[in-house]
């Protein structure tokens, strides 16, 4: 069992960098997939990045909608994962979370239903 908060979010101009980072209590952290996913109310909730256990071997994947601004790291040892967001725009402006899940296979990795633990979330806000 693991417990998700997310921190950071905030309102930026467009061209900006804003960095989230969302902390976990609990055990066996290092083991976790933790993703990124985005909400508006507007739009069902997006895949952004995930980044894997270290079973295997702590791989990136981004939407294609963040890839080549975002970048997404963990540090095991302190128990976050941290996403850089460069390059803002104002489409990007939503409620970010962060998820974690110990028993995905590949292919549901970007499927939100698939994770159990949720932070809160917390709001980004692109202006242009």
């Amino acid at each position: 069992q693991v417990n998700l908060v997310e921190s950071g979010g905030g309102v930026v101009q467009a061209g900006g960098s804003l960095r989230l980072s969302c902390t976990a209590s609990g055990s066996n952290f290092g083991d976790y997939t933790v993703a990124w996913f985005r909400q508006t109310t507007e739009k069902e909730r997006e895949f952004v990045s995930l980044i894997t256990g270290r079973g295997r071997g702590g791989r990136t994947y981004y939407g294609d909608s963040v890839k080549g601004r975002y970048t997404m790291s963990r540090d095991n040892a302190k128990m976050t994962v941290y996403l850089q967001m460069d390059s803002l725009k104002p489409e990007d402006t939503a409620v970010y979370f962060c998820a974690a899940d110990r028993h995905l296979i590949v292919s549901t990795y970007r499927v939100a239903s698939q994770y159990d633990h949720w932070g809160q979330g917390t709001q980004v806000t692109v202006f242009s």
